[in-house]
């Protein structure tokens, strides 16, 4: 392995950096959207639980608010759910846009390494090939243990980039995807409990009537 990085020659460096740095990326965000740890199960009805019971304390909601994604969302609209409902979800939807950019952090970086990989070998392949038309300038087709050098750092640095890229690419889509549907269910299990706290409300004033 190491002689096949000191064949690829200097551009070998950046690659292994954007390597490294994409299994971090890649490692993190599987991590951090585990579904469980974004959308706690049964997180709705707890909420309307301790709403209806009136058990729904500041540090309750507080805590809320602290634990998921969904619950910072259900947090703002709880925090205006006595206004009308088109408040409600405007509120609601606000935060969700700043989950939708929290949940694809790092995630530019992951696909500019995709981006940026295949290219960085293409560069050593067009500094390999310099290499290879400078030796037969000076000692012909004749030799060819004088053209291996650069003929290895040309298909090395290729082969190095697309093997960062590849995976990079299939990560950055999975993941892209990933967030997606994340925040299209983090907001339909937000306007369950809106349509449940409206629904509520409305009954009690049909009643009083």
């Amino acid at each position: 392995m190491l002689e096949l990085i000191k064949a690829g020659g200097w551009l070998m460096l950046p690659l292994i950096a954007c390597s490294v740095i994409a299994m971090a990326i890649i490692l993190e965000r599987a991590w951090a959207l585990r579904r469980g740890g974004i959308i706690p199960p049964h997180l709705v009805a707890q909420v309307w639980h301790q709403l209806k019971s009136r058990q729904l304390k500041p540090d309750q909601l507080k805590a809320l608010r602290d634990g998921s994604s969904l619950g910072r969302i259900l947090a703002a609209g709880l925090a205006n759910w006595d206004q009308p409902r088109d408040i409600m979800t405007e509120s609601i939807e606000d935060v969700g846009r700043h989950e939708a950019h929290s949940l694809g952090r790092f995630l530019n970086t992951l696909g500019t390494i995709a981006a940026v990989s295949p290219l960085i070998g293409l560069l050593g392949t067009v500094f390999g090939m310099i290499e290879v038309f400078n030796v037969i300038s000076q000692v012909g087709l004749g030799q060819a243990g004088a053209l291996a050098g650069g003929i290895s750092q040309a298909l090395i640095t290729t082969a190095a980039g697309l093997i960062v890229a590849i995976p990079s690419l299939i990560a950055h889509r999975y993941f892209v995807r990933r967030v997606d549907d994340l925040i299209v269910e983090m907001e339909q299990e937000a306007l369950k409990l809106v349509d449940v706290i409206h629904g509520q409300r409305s009954a009690l004033g049909s009643a009083q009537a």
